[in-house]
C-alpha cells in the first residue's frame, strides 16, 4: 500500500486546480461536494467548471499561482507541464495530485460516497480505479436499500 487513507480538513484551505478541461472538471465536481473554496487556473475552462462555486481565472499557469496554496490538483492534459507544476509544488511542500499520473501524486482521490456527515472512501492506490468505483457503488446500494446496517 502506497497511500495512507486519511481525511483532510479543507475548511479555509487554499485549494488550486490547474486545468480547465474534462479531467479538471471531474475533479472539481467531486471537490465541490466538500467545499466551495477553490481556485481554477487554465487558459480555457469548461462551462461545467465555470458553473461550480469556485473562483476561475482564464489564463496560463504562472508559478506565482502557487503562492499560499495548501492542496493542488494538476489536470492540464499536458504531461510535461503537469510535471513542471508538480516540481514547483514539491519545492514549496504543497500536497499535489497529478491527475492520471499516480506516480507523481502525494495524494489520490478515492471513489467517494457521501450522505450527510457520512463519507465512505474506497481506494486501490490508483491500481484498479474501476473496481474501487464498483465497490463504492455497491456500498451505496446496500446503504440505500437499508441492507447494510451502519448504526
Amino acid at each position: 500500500m502506497d497511500y495512507l487513507p486519511i481525511t483532510i480538513k479543507i475548511v479555509s484551505a487554499n485549494i488550486l486546480i490547474v486545468g480547465g478541461g474534462k479531467v479538471a472538471t471531474h475533479k472539481a465536481q467531486i471537490l465541490a461536494r466538500f467545499t466551495d473554496q477553490a481556485t481554477v487556473v487554465a487558459p480555457e475552462i469548461t462551462d461545467e467548471l465555470k458553473a461550480l462555486p469556485f473562483q476561475t481565472k482564464e489564463k496560463a499557469f504562472e508559478p506565482s499561482d502557487l503562492d499560499g496554496v495548501q492542496l493542488l490538483f494538476v489536470c492540464t492534459g499536458d504531461h510535461e507541464l503537469n510535471h513542471q507544476i508538480k516540481q514547483l509544488a514539491a519545492e514549496r511542500h504543497i500536497l499535489t495530485s497529478v491527475c492520471d499520473d499516480p506516480a507523481q501524486c502525494d495524494f489520490i482521490s478515492p471513489a467517494i460516497y457521501r450522505n450527510d456527515n457520512l463519507t465512505i472512501a474506497v481506494g486501490s492506490d490508483s491500481r484498479d480505479v474501476k473496481r474501487s468505483i464498483r465497490v463504492r457503488n455497491r456500498i451505496k446500494e446496500l446503504i440505500k436499500n437499508d441492507t447494510l446496517q451502519i448504526d
